[in-house]
């Protein structure tokens, strides 16, 4: 399915991985934020925000044919670092419960704000779906 990428004498990465590669049909899913399929937010708590954006990364998949396990990079935007580090177990809890224990190569970014203002958070992603 996918492969790995851990070079050797490198520390193991904690909940993402160093790179992944992999062979299949690519599906690219935009920036999903922590709204509903009506496009309104239930929620400003962080947590329940990054809740809503992976749910709707899992939604958007599934019109694929994938899963979170073929999920090979994602990026992730916050409005507020503090926030996220201050979260991180939470947060933690929540990929995991919607993910599974697959960790693709991960990218967390610090931005100044996202262009929908109620939003903390947004995450895009790529999956690959074997051949």
């Amino acid at each position: 399915m996918h492969t790995i990428l851990q070079p050797e004498g490198w520390a193991n990465p904690v909940g993402y991985a160093n790179g992944i590669a992999a062979r299949g049909t690519l599906v690219f899913v935009g920036g999903q934020v922590g709204w509903n399929r009506d496009c309104k937010f239930e929620t400003d708590d962080l947590v329940g925000q990054v809740r809503q954006a992976l749910q709707n990364v899992v939604d958007v998949l599934a019109e694929a044919g994938a899963g979170p396990q073929h999920l090979t990079s994602m990026t992730w935007y916050f409005t507020d670092k503090a926030a996220y580090l201050a979260n991180l177990k939470p947060i933690g809890d929540v990929y995991r419960e919607l993910m599974g224990r697959h960790y693709p190569a991960m990218a967390a970014v610090e931005v100044t704000a996202l262009i929908e203002d109620r939003a903390k958070v947004e995450i895009q992603a790529i999956a690959v779906i074997p051949d």
